[in-house]
């Protein structure tokens, strides 16, 4: 692949494949191409997913690789999210939409700029491989670690960044293939191939970036769909859970399972008032809402972790939260993007809880941040596993 710069022609080509050997780990989603000539492939993602670019140019390449398949592709990209929101929406917003040949999941550019604890990166991604393996087992998985000047400062430092570090470990222990791009770029710029002011420019990258992006994601499935090829799909193995705290059966639930103590009200199609920003799909959509200290709601979950799906906004205030009657703790919901966005959050309230039955309280606190205008909260959906 090859891009014109004004001082001549770049090779912008693609360097290694890691993790698995490719003549076994992507052959379900080529026979389901060739033989059944149908084809769904999911990719499952933040902005630089949502955007299109790379993302369009590789269902353009599988369209040209097998001009006899008619495909669907599900564009399960959403602005800010990273791999907590992904595993739990996953069921939603991919598994819906019936058996998946093909999923592409990236979240490493987003759990790195939110912060995301490594350990829920590592639960958060078992859950999104354990859950779509479990719903089919034939299903092939491709990981892809995005890069950010955090990344690139990483590796510079000689560090793996945290978020791919743990995401190559889920992909290792289930037998997927990635691709680490924050690497070949930055071993490419290293290397004077290119720059990352003039050429890729940002996260969200330049043409040209989309364009290295899908030039190597292209090369990765060439050879993979090239290799030792087998006459009949297996089903791929479902390991030991590297983490027995995984998020593999993370779901979504309304917010109508939510039991109001005090003060919270359901809005049936919530607005903001203010002039901020928002994302769709957390707008004109029901939201269960809190504004003032004390304000009070609870809810059960069967099983290990639960959540919310938020947005964090101007007004964005703090919560406390209590498992069982236990102690309440607190969680900090104005991030660095609130003063202009109602930006779409997910937080974890209660993690690694024991089997069975919990309720968790969650309280409106009595603090803020000091950048925050108000102590709201708004909750889109709970977060269950």
């Amino acid at each position: 692949f090859f891009f014109q710069a004004e001082d001549g022609i770049r090779d912008i080509g693609v360097t290694g494949v890691q993790t698995c050997a490719l003549p076994i780990c992507l052959q379900n989603c080529r026979l389901a191409f060739e033989q059944k000539r149908q084809g769904r492939v999911a990719f499952l993602g933040g902005s630089i997913t949502a955007g299109g670019g790379w993302r369009d140019q590789v269902c353009g390449w599988l369209q040209q690789r097998f001009p006899e398949t008619s495909f669907e592709f599900v564009n399960a990209g959403i602005s800010s999210l990273g791999s907590v929101p992904h595993t739990f929406r996953l069921e939603r917003d991919v598994l819906a939409k019936g058996p998946i040949d093909l999923l592409v999941v990236e979240a490493a550019v987003n759990d790195t700029a939110n912060g995301t604890d490594p350990d829920r990166m590592r639960r958060a991604m078992e859950g999104v491989v354990r859950h779509a393996r479990t719903a089919n087992p034939l299903t092939d998985i491709v990981h892809l670690h995005f890069v950010m000047p955090e990344h690139m400062d990483d590796y510079h430092a000689g560090r793996v960044p945290a978020a791919i570090r743990e995401h190559e470990n889920v992909a290792e222990a289930y037998g997927n293939p990635s691709l680490n791009l924050a690497l070949e770029v930055t071993e490419r710029i290293d290397a004077g191939q290119f720059t990352w002011k003039d050429d890729f420019k940002n996260l969200h990258p330049s043409p040209f970036g989309h364009r290295l992006y899908a030039a190597s994601i292209g090369r990765l499935l060439d050879v993979a769909f090239a290799a030792a090829r087998a006459d009949m799909p297996q089903p791929h193995r479902l390991p030991t859970p590297l983490d027995e705290a995984c998020y593999a059966r993370g779901r979504l639930a309304p917010v109508s399972a939510a039991r109001i103590v005090k003060g919270f009200r359901v809005d049936e199609a919530w607005k903001p008032t203010d002039k901020a920003g928002t994302r769709a799909g957390f707008v004109g959509v029901p939201a269960l809402v809190g504004t003032q200290p004390g304000d009070e709601f609870e809810f059960d979950v069967e099983g290990t972790a639960a959540g919310l799906f938020i947005t964090s906004g101007p007004d964005a205030g703090r919560i406390e939260c209590s498992v069982d009657g236990g102690d309440f703790h607190g969680d900090e919901t104005f991030t660095r993007w609130s003063s202009g966005l109602h930006l779409p959050w997910a937080v974890v309230l209660a993690d690694g809880l024991p089997a069975g039955r919990h309720t968790v309280r969650v309280r409106i606190g009595p603090d803020r941040a000091p950048q925050a205008t108000g102590t709201a909260v708004r909750v889109f959906h709970l977060l269950l596993n």
